[in-house]
């Protein structure tokens, strides 16, 4: 799969699999196009070449409320959570649904407040997201993401713009969440050290193209400059 914004190549033959439970890691510098492949993958970009496939299903090209009924089975956690300013916390976990599944409300109510307490914003139901902590959008962020039992959730640098404990709070939530739900992830970071707990499979992409695409261990003993210069900036080579 390639995309190209004008004459700026951002990803060039990218060949990529997700198997059913794993958690792939895409990891790169700031720019490199991370986030424009998760896009790509949930149809809010389209490929200049080459294909996606969900379940063994193309939805490159497919009819928009064919697409919609696929993006319902993928939770998408944004960058910059991107929660919805008038909306409280509750309400934002709430939207998906109450836009898509049939469900009383009373069972919506339900399942959000089971959704903030795994996450653990149970007590700030009623804030809105202006109220609220960097920390604590990326928890109901993820609240959101999870509302419909997606069994595919992509995440976007979960950690980033967090401090330290934070970021390993929200790392150990995403590690928690992964072990009870049967879910297949794609996350994408310039963090190595926050995610070596909850990756089963690491990509570095570099200049719009996958360099390696293995474990944590693959990644430490390569000899490409580039991989092995982010590892060493990363604190995972000594």
């Amino acid at each position: 799969m390639s995309k190209s914004f004008g004459d700026q190549k951002v990803l060039d033959k990218i060949d990529l699999e997700v198997a059913r439970g794993e958690t792939l890691t895409v990891l790169g510098r700031s720019g490199t196009g991370k986030s424009v492949l998760l896009k790509l993958m949930i149809g809010l970009l389209k490929p200049d070449r080459g294909g996606i496939e969900i379940n063994g299903v193309e939805v490159t090209g497919m009819p928009l409320d064919k697409l919609n009924r696929v993006r319902k089975t993928v939770g998408f956690l944004f960058q910059q959570s991107a929660l919805y300013d008038s909306l409280t916390v509750e309400d934002n976990v709430a939207f998906p649904l109450r836009r898509h599944a049939e469900m009383e409300e009373e069972q919506v109510q339900a399942q959000v407040s089971a959704l903030l307490a795994s996450v653990g914003m149970l007590e700030a139901r009623r804030k809105l997201p202006a109220d609220i902590s960097g920390g604590m959008k990326k928890r109901v962020g993820l609240a959101r993401a999870l509302a419909l039992d997606p069994p595919i959730v992509l995440l976007d640098e979960p950690t980033t713009g967090l401090d330290p404990i934070t970021a390993s709070e929200i790392t150990d939530l995403i590690a928690d969440l992964r072990r009870q739900r049967s879910i297949s992830s794609v996350m994408v970071t310039h963090d190595v050290h926050g995610i070596k707990g909850i990756s089963d499979r690491l990509a570095i992409l570099n200049e719009g193209k996958i360099l390696i695409n293995g474990t944590l261990d693959h990644l430490k003993q390569s000899r490409d400059p580039f991989v092995s210069t982010f590892m060493l900036r990363s604190g995972e080579v000594n």
